[in-house]
């Protein structure tokens, strides 16, 4: 079962915000889920930084919380960057104050984190890691490319089915401003309603 907090926070996310123009992009996203799950096959999304620090983590612990609130069983979500560096600290307390129960599970230079959202469901596991990393799909997934120079850098993943700009702003700008916490959370709650977005227009 979904943490309450979850549920709570994704019922209240407003899909009437984002822009006709941004829902159009979408439509490439929403296609590819379908007719994987149309065709009785799982679904693995890879979502891309180039840091695997911010965007990519807010994106991957969204799509797995939303897949399972929609009750699509058969998504599996992952993310990496174009190089490794480290989860950052104010994307954890983004999720955090979202509802998601996170423990830290090894401290160094790239921590790992252990990512709860739902009871008896396998938690996340949170580090940087590469796109290509052990633990991400090598063939048939989805590469979506949520910063904009990850786009520029990759024109090209290898094993990907499709390849899918989805662009965010990084709230990297706001790190060094009183603004940081709140600017975190505004990028993962809009990471999260375009995924709500995605996953209430695809048919079970």
């Amino acid at each position: 079962m979904l943490f309450k907090a979850i549920t709570t926070q994704i019922e209240a996310l407003d899909t009437g915000s984002i822009s006709l123009m941004r829902k159009d992009s979408l439509q490439v996203f929403i296609h590819y889920v379908q007719l994987k799950l149309e065709q009785d096959k799982s679904v693995h999304l890879n979502f891309i930084c180039t840091h695997n620090s911010r965007r990519s983590h807010l994106s991957q612990v969204w799509a797995q919380a939303l897949a399972y609130f929609f009750n699509f069983k058969e998504v599996y979500c992952y993310s990496g960057g174009t190089q490794s560096t480290a989860l950052y600290p104010a994307a954890v307390k983004a999720l955090e104050s979202s509802g998601f129960k996170i423990e830290s599970q090894a401290q160094s230079n790239n921590p790992l984190y252990k990512i709860n959202y739902a009871e008896n469901q396998t938690a996340i596991k949170g580090f940087s890691k590469t796109y290509d990393h052990a633990s991400n799909p090598k063939v048939k997934f989805a590469a979506i490319l949520t910063c904009s120079q990850a786009d520029k850098d990759c024109p090209f993943i290898p094993g990907a089915e499709v390849r899918i700009p989805m662009p965010f702003e990084d709230p990297k700008a706001f790190d060094n401003t009183p603004q940081k916490a709140e600017k975190y959370l505004e990028r993962s709650l809009q990471i999260a309603t375009e995924l709500k977005y995605i996953f209430s227009n695809i048919k079970p």
